[in-house]
């Protein structure tokens, strides 16, 4: 019986697969934030390709100039290209989100399962626990694990990782404890599948939806706050460029040469509107009132 519910539930997620790229795909604002994104995975890919200027070489005749036909975005406070140092400070937001992402969930979805699947004294220390950490703010939490970790843009990917561990730990417990109540966890248990099996083989596939949205939406939230670290001086430092780390700079000379701000601003912008985006595309995709 447990392998007949198996095959059963592998041949009905074959079939809802072509139904959730089609809604996927037919989703206008999902193809929009899946387009922005990938355009700025290619530029952070490509960026040591592409015919660039050095974003590390100083250039004192063309300090802060305007943009131009050579300097498309202007130059910083030491000359440097804004295009180069823009594209390269893609790679850094875009690792930031990838990376702490994987933390959060490597950490947060063991916890999340032991807790929602055994519940009892382990379910308490733990949403205990779970439920301090999220009553700090969020970017209080990273900033705090930040300045003790020091400032680099790997201490600031790990902070920030470490302060989403909770946000994953109650969105895991709490889909564990609905799918562990269902007749087809019942039936396995029944014909003699242990806690393990019936874990990993019955109660986690059938969690990864929400799970995958959530990631795809806290990376927005993560381009944010690692620019908000690197604004601080806790994340990525200089000559390295980092969209917060531009911002930093530019704030100093809003008077004399705004095109400096505008720039990496628009590009955090971008990049957070197309993860949400694709993130509330993946979460109508994914929805199995839909399926």
């Amino acid at each position: 019986m447990d392998s007949i519910s198996s095959g059963a539930g592998t041949a009905s997620g074959l079939k809802a697969r072509p139904g959730v790229l089609a809604r996927l795909l037919h989703n206008p604002s999902a193809l929009i934030g899946g387009g922005l994104v990938l355009l700025f995975v290619l530029l952070a890919v490509l960026a040591p390709v592409l015919p660039l200027a050095d974003p590390f070489k100083s250039n004192f005749l063309a300090i802060r100039k305007p943009p131009s036909e050579l300097y498309w975005f202007g130059t910083d406070e030491l000359g440097r290209d804004q295009v180069a140092r823009l594209f390269f400070g893609a790679r850094a937001s875009l690792l930031a989100g990838i990376v702490s992402v994987l933390i959060a969930v490597a950490i947060g979805l063991p916890f999340g399962l032991i807790a929602g699947w055994y519940g009892g004294w382990i379910d308490i220390v733990i949403s205990r626990v779970t439920e301090a950490l999220l009553a700090c703010p969020f970017l209080i939490l990273a900033i705090a694990f930040a300045a003790v970790l020091g400032p680099s843009l790997t201490n600031a990917m790990i902070a920030i990782g470490l302060s989403a561990v909770p946000i994953f730990i109650r969105l895991v417990r709490g889909q564990v404890m609905s799918v562990k109540a269902e007749d087809f966890v019942e039936g396995a248990r029944a014909v003699g599948a242990r806690d393990l099996r019936l874990m990993f083989r019955h109660v986690l596939p059938n969690t990864l939806s929400p799970i995958i949205v959530q990631s795809t939406l806290f990376m927005a939230q993560a381009i944010i706050l690692e620019a908000a670290l690197s604004f601080l001086g806790l994340g990525q430092q200089p000559p390295s460029p980092s969209w917060g780390q531009m911002l930093n700079v530019a704030k100093n000379f809003m008077e004399q040469a705004p095109w400096m701000s505008v720039a990496p601003g628009i590009c955090i912008f971008l990049a957070v509107l197309g993860f949400n985006l694709l993130g509330d595309g993946l979460r109508d995709a994914l929805d199995p009132r839909e399926n």
